[in-house]
């Protein structure tokens, strides 16, 4: 909790300076791009992360990493922030409420769907329009095909749940059917 306390206030400074330049989403792919690069990237990841390695020696990778990535100042500045204040450590956390918070700005509403088989194009587009309708915001769509589902559909608008699935429908039948005997 202490964790995503402090990933919020460090996300909201990067998101404030984001307004004032209106590069929401530049930032938050450049986010996405050192979180990638540390996650892909084990040795990396452990060394920055690691407590009892040198502040400068931590500096001076970070530097060469950034200096080897096409990022912002802002976004350079950012990440060497991190490392100065031993936060480097949250930059996952940061992203995900940096998200949160260009969503909001933006009237975005990430959707995740799981269905038993591929989705049409015009299924797609529709799902997209209703979906749009009944939040009020632009969607955007992560569509999964999830086999053990059997039929119907999953959908997640943050934490919702909209469980349509037969594998569901049948669990709640099978539990019925149990209570009753």
């Amino acid at each position: 909790m202490i964790g995503s306390s402090i990933a919020k206030r460090y996300a909201r400074a990067l998101f404030d300076i984001a307004a004032e330049d209106n590069l929401y989403e530049k930032y938050h792919q450049e986010l996405i791009d050192f979180v990638s690069l540390l996650e892909g990237n084990k040795d990396l990841k452990e060394f920055l992360f690691n407590p009892i390695v040198d502040q400068d020696a931590k500096k001076a990778v970070v530097g060469t990493v950034i200096g080897k990535m096409d990022l912002s100042k802002v976004s350079a500045n950012f990440f060497r922030l991190l490392v100065d204040k031993q936060r480097i450590g949250i930059l996952g956390e940061i992203e995900v409420c940096y998200r949160q918070f260009m969503d909001d700005a933006l009237k975005m509403v990430r959707v995740r769907i799981e269905t038993a088989y591929p989705l049409s194009e015009g299924q797609m587009d529709k799902m997209k329009t209703g979906l749009a309708a009944a939040t009020g915001k632009t969607v955007e769509m992560d569509v999964a095909v999830e086999e053990s589902l059997l039929g119907g559909i999953v959908v997640r608008i943050g934490d919702t749940c909209y469980d349509g699935s037969i594998k569901t429908q049948l669990n709640n039948i099978s539990k019925l059917l149990g209570e009753e005997i």
